[in-house]
């Protein structure tokens, strides 16, 4: 079975830059595995969308299993977008503006 195609907003790149500069600081290897980590969570998320919990705003709720963030994204009709990735404990539903109205 193939993927969905994924789509990111510009926020959530910026969001994955800052999170790595972050480990990364602190630990090269850190760093390393929260991108294998993403990526294992968008590869995921691809290939079967609908299985995470609905979270608000019509949105779904991928949580990272180590690293304190989640992945939330929306199935649109071209496949998967991702909203924010959100750390568990800063500025609760922050990226509720970035959703259409």
């Amino acid at each position: 079975m193939s993927g969905a195609r994924i789509e990111f907003l510009p926020e959530v790149l910026r969001e994955i830059d800052d999170a790595f500069d972050w480990y990364f600081e602190r630990s090269p290897q850190a760093a390393a595995a929260l991108l294998r980590e993403l990526d294992r969570a968008f590869s995921l998320i691809t290939i079967s969308p609908g299985i995470w919990p609905r979270y608000a705003a019509e949105t779904r709720k991928y949580v990272l299993r180590n690293y304190p963030y989640n992945v939330i994204y929306r199935e649109i009709p071209a496949g998967v977008e991702v909203i924010a990735l959100a750390h568990h404990k800063r500025r609760p539903r922050y990226w509720w503006s970035r959703l259409p109205r």
